[in-house]
């Protein structure tokens, strides 16, 4: 991967909005309630994550070739940007008589889940909503935490948008639609990761392969694998979205379903902004508090800027606390597989200007020469002695 130069970066990180290319964007409301409703089914629907039957753990690491052709022409943007807002626009009520049905689903599967025990310990981090609560930069900062401690931790991720179903250990060599883009940014990152759809038997990989403790990416809704410690990731800022459950807002499950969490935290992240009364919700949970570091030479410069992402205002506010003077803008679906047609027609849009995406994003491009990325780091604000105390009691 060509670099632009080192960067660090804050932004959200699952289902984008885009308004289009140099207009905005129009949804009728009938199309755009179908369109959210399928968004709602590719995020965070049940059963999003088998334990798939058939899936042996047999596997290996990725080599360097593609699977099939890069993903179709963009078809726009996910219609659940009303999610983050209070006042839902008048087209999404429908949506709220699908919510018993996705909660119906949800608990049928919890309930006919059977968790497997395995003999290292098992951290799960997770969400309550879809997407932009930090997950990924959380999973990257413990991983690199545990390392620093001696121990060997391996990620275990369904690889969402991979065109696999193989388990296998990703490098960072790997391809894209092999591997999945965020558990290819955590292989590029230095981390070590499976993928697969059936993370029990990943975790069995795992060990074999020399894991002594396990990171369950987005585990907090994953009941295959037993854990024993769930980090619950939550954006201060805005923890729960409009407050509404899937479709009609971004929540996977009510806050207080987090009652079954026997061991657990929560890791508030974006602490350094306003904080969202409603994080008092999740008081009765020891708390992490963290903000995103960012650092990139784009002060003073002319940019464009192109993301699939959950809310990129983030992003381009990032952007611009870095001085950069943004001269445009395009968003795409999440997990988008830029195609080589599409980089070219971003170029002549910049017209002249330095074309600046995300860290996520930078994976699923074929060729990033003359691309720059903003990466992620956390930084933790306070509560350090309350996620030593937590390892501690689980390693």
């Amino acid at each position: 991967m060509r670099k632009a130069g080192p960067v660090r970066a804050t932004h959200g990180e699952l289902p984008g909005q885009r308004a289009g290319a140099g207009r905005a964007g129009r949804s009728s409301g009938q199309g755009s309630a179908r369109a959210a409703a399928a968004d709602a089914r590719s995020a965070g629907a049940p059963g999003g994550d088998p334990e798939a039957r058939g899936a042996g753990a047999r596997g290996g690491l990725l080599r360097a070739r593609r699977i099939g052709a890069r993903c179709p022409v963009d078809r726009g943007a996910a219609a659940v940007n009303f999610w983050w807002h209070p006042d839902p626009p008048p087209w999404s009520v429908p949506l709220r008589a699908l919510t018993p049905l996705y909660a119906a689903g949800a608990a049928l599967h919890r309930a006919a889940s059977r968790p497997l025990k395995v003999r290292v310990p098992v951290i799960s981090i997770g969400n309550l909503t879809v997407g932009g609560a930090g997950k990924t930069p959380v999973t990257l900062h413990l991983a690199q935490r545990l390392a620093a401690q001696g121990r060997k931790p391996a990620v275990l991720s369904r690889g969402y948008g991979r065109r696999s179903r193989e388990p296998l250990e990703v490098g960072p060599e790997a391809i894209v639609e092999a591997a999945g883009d965020e558990p290819l940014l955590l292989a590029r990152r230095g981390c070590k990761v499976f993928v697969g759809p059936r993370r029990s038997a990943l975790a069995q990989l795992a060990i074999q392969r020399g894991a002594d403790v396990l990171l369950l990416d987005d585990g907090l809704q994953h009941y295959g694998l037993a854990r024993d410690l769930d980090i619950i990731v939550a954006d201060a800022s805005n923890p729960f979205g409009n407050g509404r459950l899937l479709p009609a807002g971004p929540l996977r499950e009510p806050v207080a379903a987090l009652r079954r969490v026997r061991h657990g935290l929560v890791w508030w992240t974006r602490c350094e902004l306003p904080r969202d009364p409603r994080t008092a919700e999740l008081r009765a949970f020891p708390a992490v508090e963290s903000a995103y570091d960012a650092n990139a030479e784009l002060r003073g410069k002319r940019v464009f800027l192109f993301a699939g992402i959950a809310r990129p205002d983030g992003f381009a506010g990032t952007v611009r606390a870095l001085g950069g003077e943004i001269a445009g803008a395009r968003w795409f679906r999440d997990h988008h597989l830029f195609t080589a047609r599409e980089l070219a027609q971003l170029h002549r849009l910049a017209a002249g200007a330095l074309l600046v995406t995300t860290e996520k994003d930078l994976v699923r491009i074929a060729d990033p020469a003359g691309v720059a990325a903003v990466r992620i780091d956390v930084r933790i604000l306070s509560g350090t002695d309350v996620l030593d105390k937590a390892l501690e009691a689980i390693l």
